[in-house]
């Protein structure tokens, strides 16, 4: 809107871009603000806000001072703050608008809340009296840089009072700071023209009684109260002569000027616009260069002016951007006490608007002592950032900050304190119990060293020695009649089937291989239909034996050894020929299953079927054998006879039955290891049902009850 505008003091802008970036560079994101009706106060806290939240922080309060303020607004104001957890208060304002509310939490003695301060308060004098110290001391912000320039100081001192046009704010002063009366020519000094001067001033808002209660215009620089009581005539004439380096004020005080250094930076640019636009020597070694009797046009000047770019003698460059604006340059501020007790304020670092994301700020934190003088940074938050292993969870209609910490789910990790989110574990990888990292998830399957693992092989190496002595003792015996009924050959064999029914349990133990994998299910399924197929033709041999009472009957020859051996032979092949097929077809394989890990935190190492209905079919054959060899069995079970083999195999058939059929949905609702060892348990148990239901009782004749064992007491005849 106003091209000609160009200024040395930056945009309020870049302040609050500073003060956003310092609060959360401080790890404060929970704050509250204050500020007054006035325009700078009201877009610098609106411009802080929005920014503020876009780097994820939140306003915990706002006040607003009034223009004028009561005493119940101001308690308020001072209730609000101290009731609110935000620790940390940024304030725009300026030390006279901020005088109330800061008094009256002097006298709460309001020590915990760490000050960020605005350019306008932040070098404010005015407020490091005594009673402020524990209320205000580690105030922290943003201010002008300060230099010392060479010079400044020995012209101030050389000024002296004079009736000339201009010098009456010099006389005034000169008035106020003495205690005397200024007389020029045998005239009492005449002042009204500078009280018109005065007025006007304060129609722009100069107003020396919001810098200092005194009521004095030269308050703020003196330093005190006005030293003007009563009429002019009372006090002593000044000589003019009198010396400013023996008196005590800021006027004397120019160690460091910030808003003069910016009128030094002005007064240089436009130098430099004119050293150009007049064709000086550039190296500056001939003044006499210069075009000083060119004339020119203000546009002239002004373009030149847009164009300066030179570092002053303080190594600072001086440049206008598109805007006219200058190098946003500011010191972070600290308020410290020193060795007397008293507020200093020390630079502890700065801030470059121009530089390059993330190296703009520069601070010494080791530098600051902050707020009631401690060394540590205040904390300032609504929840306690969540722990490792934890989230954060909203909480309904509060802002962002407020929130509750959640525990990661088992299986998800959460490595960075304050995280938003849970991250979930790779596969086969699980959550450590702080919920911290991921480990590799501990393979479990059912191995020869764990207490279930022992037991199952205690009881398979069992079966296995108790079929052997039966097959020993049957050898022994096998001459007598109990051994030979029903094919002793098909007896045999149904014991070697019966072995192999218990050590093919062992294969399902351990970890899965290959090679395991694949001969567990041939081994169980080829293993107990052999056994049936044996079952079934010593039932049908029963059945046959009789049931056909016909005096020279060929029935049973008809089914006489060689077709027993054929009829075995071809129930077993169907079996033979589906694993075979299953296993060239869609061999089964070791698989790392994480379906268990979610509860338990560990990989199941399994055998995975590529073609489930294989397995159903291998089950289903041999429960159809089982049903034959029950049916036939149930049949003859009433057969006359003192030994009649159909009733133990129809009670061994019932075992089985019971023991497959709660097999299923053991099976199916068993987690991990336990699904094999509920198959181990029904192929030991059917097994064992077989071996004792079947051989126990004849091992018993044979070995405790001899006299039983001949051809008249297998039919019965024998005396009782």
């Amino acid at each position: 809107m106003y091209p000609s505008f160009l200024r040395t003091v930056p945009s309020d802008l870049f302040q609050v871009r500073g003060l956003v970036q310092l609060v959360t560079f401080l790890g404060w994101l929970w704050v509250g603000t204050i500020g007054t009706t006035d325009d700078y106060s009201h877009y610098g806290i609106q411009a802080f806000s929005k920014q503020f939240r876009l780097q994820g922080g939140c306003v915990a309060f706002h006040l607003t001072i009034p223009e004028s303020p009561t005493e119940a607004e101001i308690q308020d104001m001072a209730d609000g703050l101290q009731s609110s957890t935000a620790q940390v208060v940024v304030v725009f304002a300026t030390e006279g608008q901020l005088l109330g509310l800061l008094v009256e939490l002097a006298e709460r003695n309001v020590t915990a809340i760490q000050w960020v301060a605005s350019e306008a308060w932040v070098t404010a004098s005015l407020l490091t009296s005594p009673g402020f110290h524990p209320l205000l001391e580690g105030t922290l912000g943003f201010s002008f840089p300060g230099v010392t320039i060479p010079g400044l100081k020995e012209f101030l001192l050389n000024i002296h009072p004079s009736p000339k046009e201009g010098m009456e704010f010099v006389n005034m002063f000169w008035e106020e700071l003495f205690g005397c009366r200024l007389q020029f020519g045998g005239d009492k000094y005449k002042k009204n023209e500078a009280v018109d001067n005065l007025t006007r001033w304060n129609a722009f808002g100069y107003k020396p009684h919001s810098l200092n209660n005194s009521g004095s215009l030269f308050g703020p620089i003196i330093g005190g109260e006005s030293t003007f009581k009563g009429s002019t005539d009372e006090k002593p004439v000044c000589t003019g002569s009198e010396d400013l380096r023996y008196t005590n004020s800021s006027y004397t005080d120019v160690s460091l000027v910030r808003i003069s250094y910016n009128v030094y930076k002005a007064v240089y640019a436009i130098a430099h616009a004119l050293h150009n636009l007049l064709n000086c020597d550039s190296a500056g070694l001939n003044k006499d260069m210069c075009e000083k009797h060119k004339s020119f046009a203000p546009r002239q000047l002004l373009d030149h002016l847009k164009t300066v770019n030179f570092t002053n003698q303080f190594e600072e460059k001086v440049y206008f951007d598109a805007n006219g604006e200058p190098v946003p340059l500011y010191d972070i501020i600290n308020w410290q006490k020193n060795s007397m007790g008293e507020i200093r304020f020390v630079k502890v670092g700065s801030y470059d608007g121009s530089a390059p994301l993330g190296r703009q700020l520069q601070i010494q934190r080791s530098s600051i002592v902050w707020t009631n003088g401690q060394s540590q940074v205040p904390v300032s938050q609504c929840s306690a950032p969540c722990p490792l292993g934890s989230r954060k969870a909203r909480r309904l209609r509060e802002p962002h900050c407020c929130f509750d910490c959640l525990p990661c789910a088992d299986g998800e990790i959460s490595n960075q304190t304050g995280s938003t989110e849970c991250r979930k574990c790779p596969e086969f990888y699980w959550s450590d119990k702080d919920k911290v990292k991921c480990v590799a998830g501990v393979e479990e399957f059912l191995s020869f060293s764990d207490t279930m693992g022992i037991i199952l092989v205690v009881l398979t190496l069992l079966g296995v020695v108790l079929t052997t002595i039966i097959t020993t003792v049957f050898l022994r015996f096998r001459s007598t009649p109990i051994v030979k009924a029903n094919n002793s050959e098909i007896s045999f064999l149904l014991l070697l089937s019966l072995k192999l029914c218990f050590l093919c349990s062992l294969v399902f133990i351990g970890q899965p291989s290959v090679w395991t994998c694949r001969l567990r299910q041939a081994a169980f399924g080829v293993s107990f239909v052999l056994c049936l197929s044996c079952l079934l033709v010593k039932t049908i041999v029963v059945l046959l034996a009789f049931k056909v009472n016909i005096p020279g009957s060929s029935v049973l020859k008809l089914f006489g050894p060689s077709q027993q051996r054929s009829l075995i032979l071809c129930t077993t092949a169907p079996q033979v020929c589906l694993c075979a097929g299953c296993l060239l077809g869609a061999p089964p394989f070791p698989f790392r299953n994480p379906t268990y890990q979610a509860s338990t935190g560990k990989i199941v190492v399994e055998c995975m079927e590529p073609w489930p209905p294989g397995f159903y079919l291998v089950l289903g054959y041999i429960g159809l054998l089982a049903f034959l060899c029950l049916l036939l069995a149930f049949l003859g079970r009433k057969l006359p006879d003192v030994f009649n083999e159909a009733k133990l195999i129809t009670f061994s058939m019932l075992i089985f039955w019971a023991v497959w059929l709660s097999f299923i949905p053991a099976y199916v609702s068993s987690p991990g290891k336990f699904t094999v060892a509920v198959e181990i348990f029904a192929i030991l148990a059917s097994s064992f049902g077989l071996l004792l239901c079947i051989f126990v009782p004849k091992c018993y004749i044979i070995l405790l009850r001899p006299e039983r064992n001949i051809k008249r007491g297998m039919t019965g005849k024998h005396a009782r």
